[in-house]
């Protein structure tokens, strides 16, 4: 059961991740010549996308380490 949550989150981190470079990618083929804010917002959700990934990957290792050390002794 917890295997099947670790795996949930991976997907759930890869996509958004995912989502983080496609807003990028809007940004930088928009249209318009002032591009410059819409790219600034691009670059931060993905640097926070990012950073929110690799927070929920760590925090649910630790649940299943946490897991793991309970149920082995």
């Amino acid at each position: 059961m917890l295997g099947m949550l670790q795996i949930m989150t991976y997907l759930l981190c890869v996509y958004l991740v995912f989502k983080g470079f496609e807003i990028l990618q809007i940004a930088l083929m928009s249209p318009r010549e002032d591009r410059i804010g819409g790219i600034t917002i691009g670059v931060l959700l993905l640097i926070i996308s990012i950073f929110a990934a690799f927070n929920f990957t760590r925090m649910i290792d630790a649940q299943a380490a946490s897991v793991s050390s309970h149920t082995s002794q």
